[in-house]
């Protein structure tokens, strides 16, 4: 074989394949679906995504709408509890001083007898002894109409602690701790001790 013979080692060889070639055939149609599939999740996915928000923040408004209806209500309340015990202390501040002017109002007519009789120049007995039983029942019926009431224990009754102040004991013919005198009596203002009776008691 002669130098210009020489067999080209190239020949009878297969050609070297395309990328095309390499590359497994995929159909046109199938790539198009999955596409088509990607597109419709990833818009499903974004609309799940949306609506969540939404609700989330239609539930943030509402919350806020129900906090502001409560802390009104609060305001309300808290102003209209104020007001109740502003009324209260104005009440209490009437009551007070109505129950002062009664029990003035009551007393009038006891000092207008005793001046009354001290303007007689020539008084007789029997007339101061009238003047003063007459200002004693009107001392009476004020203390009564006020509720001031008398606390006078009657001899061998029990000395009670609550209303009775006993100052000394006495021998007597009684059971004892029972009370013999009573040297003061006592006051109450309706359930109320003003002024302890004094009291003697046995031994």
């Amino acid at each position: 074989m002669t130098q210009g013979e020489q067999p080209n080692a190239q020949q009878g060889a297969q050609p070297n394949p395309s990328p095309e070639q390499l590359t497994p055939e995929v159909p046109v149609q199938e790539s198009a679906q999955r596409a088509s599939e990607a597109e419709q999740l990833a818009e499903q996915l974004a609309e799940q995504a949306l609506g969540s928000g939404l609700d989330l923040g239609q539930r943030l408004a509402e919350a806020e709408a129900k906090a502001g209806e409560m802390q009104d209500a609060f305001l309300r309340a808290k102003a209209e509890m104020e007001n109740v015990r502003r009324r209260a202390q104005e009440d209490i501040a009437k009551a007070h001083k109505f129950a002062i002017e009664g029990f003035a109002e009551a007393l009038l007519p006891a000092k207008d007898s005793l001046e009354m009789a001290l303007k007689i120049e020539t008084p007789s007995l029997e007339s101061l002894k009238e003047g003063v039983e007459m200002t004693l029942k009107q001392l009476s019926a004020a203390f009564e109409k006020n509720r001031l009431i008398e606390v006078n224990p009657q001899p061998g009754d029990k000395l009670d602690p609550m209303k009775h102040q006993a100052i000394s004991m006495v021998a007597a013919d009684q059971e004892a701790n029972t009370i013999v005198t009573v040297l003061q009596k006592g006051y109450m203002i309706a359930d109320r001790l003003l002024r302890p009776a004094l009291v003697t008691v046995s031994q």
